[in-house]
């Protein structure tokens, strides 16, 4: 069983060093943005404002189904499982340190299994796109979500695996709370076919989903 373990840290470290190796100045800067979480904002004020606007007065309740999402997510991530797992983060193990590229000397916690960034974003987009059900959507999100893991492992704070179980994580909450919302306030469900509405899909989250991607470019090449 050690064995085994063993081998698995070894591809995983191997594999975290392969990416982490991989560096350039804009990617240091664009990666060091995405991580940000004041970039995603216009992404946040979007969803939101697609809630309200389909859901009106039942809307507080997928608001609070999608914040509740994202705790459960983050508690269970850091408050939970990297205090008791206590795996050290790549960039605080001695042997690594001479050997990970950080951005901005940025190294993170003492632990890092699992990952809260991919937990928390994971979460959020299984959610939201359970209960948009809109395919433009869920691919814009879902890319968001794994470029967000993605360079948490860039930036040298987080090892591949580290990154798969907040995955896990995000999926469990992301599917609870969506089973909680299905059963105690089935009335959102109700008009859920006409969330495919073009006005309200297409012309409202690309635009505004697309700020933030502005704004992580011109972070990396302004002001990074």
């Amino acid at each position: 069983m050690m064995d085994f373990i063993n081998t698995l840290n070894l591809w995983d470290t191997n594999l975290f060093l392969l990416i982490n190796g991989i560096h350039t100045s804009f990617f240091d800067g664009f990666m060091w943005a995405v991580s940000a979480k004041f970039t995603w904002i216009p992404l946040y004020v979007s969803v939101l404002y697609i809630v309200i606007r389909h859901w009106k007065k039942e809307a507080i309740w997928v608001i609070l189904a999608l914040v509740l999402c994202v705790i459960i997510s983050d508690q269970v991530s850091s408050g939970l499982i990297k205090n008791a797992v206590h795996r050290l983060r790549p960039s605080h193990v001695e042997e690594l340190k001479v050997l990970v590229h950080l951005v901005k000397g940025y190294s993170g916690g003492s632990f890092g299994f699992v990952s809260s960034h991919a937990a928390n974003t994971v979460g959020f987009a299984l959610l939201s796109s359970l209960l948009f059900k809109y395919k433009p959507y869920t691919l814009a999100i879902f890319s968001w979500a794994i470029i967000t893991g993605y360079s948490r492992i860039y930036l040298g704070v987080h090892y591949p695996f580290d990154v798969l179980g907040g995955i896990a994580v995000g999926v469990l909450a992301a599917l609870l709370c969506f089973v909680l919302l299905k059963k105690f306030f089935p009335v959102v469900f109700l008009a859920e076919d006409d969330i495919a509405s073009e006005s309200l899909k297409v012309k409202v989250p690309i635009w505004v989903l697309s700020l933030s991607l502005i704004a992580i470019i011109f972070y990396s090449i302004v002001i990074f």
